[in-house]
């Protein structure tokens, strides 16, 4: 690491006069680097034409609808069993979408229920709840729509899986309940709690943590990367500031992961050097730090002990996250991973000033996070979008649905996103692949999540066949000619 930190330093150093973006002031007698934000990307003209193509044909669907042929596609629902491990009874993929729609608009079950259909009375529905709907069986059924967008071509020129971000969406919780927190920012008055996402640069979430409050992000960062049981294999994540410590630097590095997050404020960073002699010119000022590489080498063989034990499940990350994160009480151990967490760290500030391509690549993932944020919240729409579930588990019941239906959105769009995009290629349509590859499944506009719920699916689509792209020159239900 001491050539890579070096050569770093002396790239960033030769291109401080061609970098516009990055100056060097003096802040309270010292040196710091201050970085200009990025401007923003315009829209092409072909790439605005092209999403209204697409935005166009998407067929209108029941949410209902979507889910039931999602798993008539991929078999998801197959993964929610009985935790005594009975047989399936019969008409259970109906009640189980039902109590999906339920959990995921947040809305109860009585707005799902019929009372003249077996399979969806009230009774039925809260059975198959009671009974099936857990957060291990969520998981299993999650990763099975991860899987099969991974394995769609147009998914894969959005991203290949290597890379994703995380980010917490918060909820007010207005009953009474241990599991929630305080934050005036994003609660007001009230508690809440977080859920936190892992998204893929595919859009789909391939984990989901539920945790009081606001608490560190940075407690349960690296448990994404390691608990999740998708085919996907992120080496890359993104996050915002608050996932950011020299630890979790640190960690990431002995695990062999990239972290690349998204700093609101350089200005009092630290720059952290391994060799004391060295001259890097104009950064001089900068690398004023030095690195204990006595106290790694001390440590080395417990750091990889470490390692092996997240890698192997033998420990939680977020465990060792608390452990390690005690401010002036850290062991050995931990200080060791701090100090090799300052090198990657610095490697990666080196990296994000001189590249502007890197951090445009940040912002974009971070974008495709918040931007399912929005879907999740459309989807989330019931009780004002406030989790009333008093006990963790329902906590995690409720979201655990929400985070499989907002997948389920993502494949259904993905799929026949690719199938509209195949047809006006067909047609001679000038498709730019720039323009393909900021292309976005996380639209919602012809998905109904509200009032009336359809039970039921076409058998040609049950058995695979996709529904007709939708016309955009033909009348709707009310006899009017859509538009975009």
């Amino acid at each position: 690491m001491a050539g890579e930190l070096d050569t770093a330093f002396r790239t960033t150093a030769a291109g401080l006069n061609e970098n516009p973006a990055v100056r060097i002031e003096q802040v309270d007698g010292q040196s710091a680097l201050i970085l200009t934000p990025l401007s923003a990307l315009l829209d092409a003209p072909s790439l605005r034409l092209l999403q209204t193509q697409v935005e166009a044909r998407l067929p209108d669907i029941d949410i209902a609808e979507l889910l039931l042929e999602m798993n008539a596609w991929t078999g998801c629902l197959d993964e929610i069993v009985r935790a005594d491990g009975k047989e399936p009874s019969r008409g259970l993929t109906l009640s189980l979408c039902a109590v999906l729609v339920a959990q995921a608009c947040n809305i109860g079950l009585k707005a799902v229920m019929r009372p003249d259909h077996p399979d969806l009375n009230l009774g039925r529905l809260s059975w198959v709840q009671q009974n099936y709907l857990r957060a291990d069986t969520l998981v299993r059924a999650n990763a099975k729509l991860v899987d099969a967008q991974l394995d769609l071509p147009l998914a894969g020129r959005w991203g290949g899986g290597d890379v994703a971000s995380a980010d917490g969406l918060r909820f007010v919780v207005p009953v009474k309940t241990m599991n929630a927190g305080f934050n005036r920012k994003y609660f007001g008055a009230q508690r809440g709690i977080t859920y936190y996402t892992f998204v893929s640069d595919q859009f789909t979430a391939f984990h989901g943590i539920v945790v009081p409050g606001t608490l560190r992000d940075s407690l349960h960062i690296l448990a994404g990367l390691l608990e999740h049981q998708t085919a996907l294999h992120p080496k890359e994540l993104m996050s915002d500031t608050a996932g950011y410590s020299d630890i979790v630097f640190g960690l990431f590095h002995l695990l062999g992961y990239r972290f690349s997050p998204r700093l609101a404020d350089l200005q009092g960073t630290r720059y952290w050097r391994m060799d004391r002699e060295a001259d890097y010119g104009e950064l001089q000022g900068v690398a004023r730090h030095h690195i204990n590489m006595g106290l790694i080498a001390q440590e080395w063989p417990d750091l990889l002990r470490l390692a092996a034990s997240l890698k192997l499940g033998k420990v939680k990350a977020p465990d060792v996250m608390r452990v390690l994160s005690r401010g002036s009480s850290l062991s050995g151990l931990g200080k060791a991973v701090a100090e090799l967490g300052r090198i990657s760290k610095t490697l990666y500030l080196l990296n994000y000033l001189y590249d502007e391509g890197y951090r445009r690549r940040i912002q974009t993932q971070l974008n495709r996070g918040e931007s399912r944020h929005s879907l999740a919240r459309a989807v989330f729409h019931g009780r004002r979008g406030e989790v009333r579930e008093r006990y963790r588990e329902g906590q995690e019941d409720v979201l655990g649905a929400l985070g499989f239906v907002v997948n389920a959105i993502v494949l259904w769009n993905t799929r026949y996103t690719a199938a509209i995009l195949e047809w006006l290629e067909g047609l001679g349509e000038d498709v730019i692949e720039e323009d393909v590859a900021r292309l976005s499944p996380l639209k919602f506009a012809h998905v109904n999540m509200l009032g009336r719920y359809r039970f039921e699916v076409p058998d040609d689509v049950a058995a695979g066949v996709m529904r007709p792209l939708r016309d955009p020159d033909a009348l709707d239900e009310m006899g009017m000619t859509w538009t975009a």
